[in-house]
């Protein structure tokens, strides 16, 4: 809930001070054990401290602020090791290396164990149109502030300090030690976004362990009337039994250990992936734990795994998310009957509601959509399934292309549960709704191409992926780092096409941060463009870009700063599929 800020802001801000804590939840049905996670929650108010964390609430026009806080601490201040088995040996944060060797790749002379060091962090706002000293860069994460730190760690990363100074220039507030001040001006479309930890090479595991909650920007000329939508979404200060009729949905897939303990599972070897045993680095080129994906084998809802949500016999609003590390979802009801009326996507709402008997969602995608219960008779249980696939997705129809996810476990997301209806519906039906009109982006000023590739394992006797990278492509791909000279630096004021040529054999999702943009088309090499599925047809931030196929995005550039372009299947993100680019002209050196 909105504090005071220690300091009088420039402009009105609503201001919250937030933690990463680690708690136990159960996520797990009784009688088994509850879970131990991490997550965000509002310092001063312990009981919002959840796994999702809970909703920010945000107005079109008002500033809000947020002091972010690395609180992975025990009870005696002393720093809490990762809840799961983090590889030393890729290009990340990086704190044992000192102020000398953070953020990079070190050099082992035998295969090193799991770090077990305090832990990074720095929260990105998915979606948000943000300063660069707020927008969550990589290098810019910092350690908890605990009385055990190791002499000669790295406090922070490489760009916190930068960042830091130019953050209290904006908002008069200093960053202390484990901490981050970050303001988001909400001066974008009323959408759905989400927050979430972008630490350099651990993303997959800090996610994971939970810290991850939606961000509901309302208000401004793209949003609708109060009543005109399904309402009210839950709200602090709520009294229990409230009945909620917009609901934001996080899916997400988890493993548990099968010790009865409850713990989260995540591999600790490459061999669980595909089943080679070593030798790793140094000995070949192969990390020792890094997995190239991750497929869990439960659903988990809102941070329960196959819940069942009791509705009535009236029309929804769900908000969406794709919360997974790598699976695509591939969302459809048992009811064949009862389709999706999607109303918008990533950056806001779409020109016109579109239904949809399936809805395709790549990790990090939301979608905002209407689901119309009027009619169907109490007692009417109907199944919320998941029809895709249980291995990396490359595209085509669930069960001729792929085989479909076991319907058994992660085939089945939640079930609805019809009750009695309580009072009328006074929404608008979804074939009815005139959603705010949408003004497109003016002429590209300026195309260029860009590259997915992958790097295959040069080891003997072993053919294996070995990382994801991005690149440019002039004829052929150039494969480039993070490390690499920034080669995207769109002027400011640009709208730029992006061409993303994907050398891969698996689809990837697409995310830039800090712009909201048009997918143009897609088009196979060698053949026709085609345009965009009906529900891309607003703005988005993530896009999915097939294998063997051209993916044209449009996007203003209108906010000078450095900020990063990745793969959003947070494996192949740690490892190396993340590129800076910087808006403006003369970027940064490595």
């Amino acid at each position: 809930m909105p504090q005071t800020p220690p300091l009088t802001p420039a402009v009105e801000v609503d201001y919250y001070e937030i933690a990463v804590r680690q708690f136990r939840q159960q996520i797990l049905p009784p009688p088994y054990p509850m879970t131990t996670v991490w997550s965000y929650g509002s310092v001063n108010h312990p009981e919002t401290f959840n796994y999702p964390a809970f909703t920010i609430e945000a107005r079109h026009g008002q500033a809000v602020r947020v002091k972010w806080i690395n609180g992975l601490v025990d009870a005696d201040g002393r720093y809490l090791p990762h809840l799961l088995p983090v590889d030393p040996t890729l290009h990340w944060a990086n704190p044992p290396g000192g102020p000398a060797g953070r953020d990079m790749r070190p050099d082992f002379s035998s295969t090193p164990p799991p770090y077990t060091g305090p832990v990074p962090i720095v929260t990105h706002l998915h979606g948000g149109h943000t300063h660069e000293e707020s927008d969550g860069y990589a290098e810019a994460w910092y350690l908890p502030k605990a009385k055990n730190i190791p002499g000669g760690f790295a406090w922070f990363g490489s760009w916190y300090r930068r960042f830091g100074a130019k953050a209290q220039a904006r908002t008069g507030q200093a960053w202390t030690p484990g901490t981050a001040v970050f303001q988001y001006e909400n001066d974008q479309d009323a959408s759905t976004l989400w927050y979430h930890d972008h630490t350099l090479g651990m993303t997959r595991l800090n996610v994971y362990a939970g810290p991850a909650g939606f961000y509901l920007l309302r208000g401004g000329d793209r949003d609708l009337p109060d009543g005109v939508l399904p309402g009210p979404a839950p709200a602090l200060g709520d009294p229990p039994g409230t009945r909620y009729y917009e609901i934001p949905i996080a899916i997400q897939d988890r493993s548990f250990k099968k010790d009865g303990s409850g713990a989260l599972f995540y591999p600790d070897s490459r061999e669980f992936f595909d089943g080679f045993e070593g030798p790793y680095i140094p000995h070949s080129d192969v990390s020792p734990i890094w997995n190239p994906e991750f497929f869990g084998n439960t659903t988990v809802v809102n941070g329960r795994t196959w819940p069942y949500l009791e509705v009535e016999p009236r029309r929804y609003r769900f908000r969406l998310l794709n919360g997974c590390n790598s699976r695509f979802l591939i969302l459809e009801f048992s009811d064949p009957n009862l389709k999706f009326w999607q109303i918008g996507a990533d950056g806001g709402f779409l020109p016109a509601p579109v239904q949809l008997g399936r809805l395709l969602l790549s990790p990090a995608e939301r979608a905002d959509v209407i689901v119309d219960l009027t009619g169907y008779p109490e007692g009417t249980e109907i199944l919320l399934k998941n029809i895709g696939p249980d291995e990396p997705f490359g595209g085509g129809i669930p069960g001729i292309d792929f085989p479909v996810a076991d319907p058994n476990t992660t085939g089945q997301v939640m079930q609805l549960r019809v009750v009695p209806l309580t009072g009328p519906d006074l929404s608008t039906p979804p074939d009815q709704l005139v959603l705010p009109d949408l003004s497109p982006l003016g002429p590209a000023t300026n195309t260029r191409q860009v590259s997915l590739n992958e790097e295959e394992s040069e080891f003997p006797g072993f053919e294996g992926p070995i990382a994801a990278l991005l690149g440019t492509y002039n004829g052929t791909p150039v494969t480039l780092g993070w490390d690499d000279p920034i080669t995207e630096h769109p002027a400011l004021g640009a709208i730029e096409v992006w061409e993303m040529y994907n050398f891969t054999e698996d689809a990837h999702p697409i995310h830039i941060h800090e712009v909201q943009f048009e997918v143009v088309d897609r088009q196979p090499f060698g053949g026709s463009p085609y345009g965009p599925e009906p529900g891309e047809t607003g703005f988005k931030d993530t896009v999915i870009a097939y294998p063997g196929e051209i993916t044209r995005v449009k996007a203003l550039y209108d906010r000078p700063g450095l900020y990063v372009w990745h793969c959003h299947i947070v494996e192949h993100e740690d490892n190396e599929m993340m590129r800076p680019y910087f808006i403006g002209p003369n970027p940064p050196a490595p």
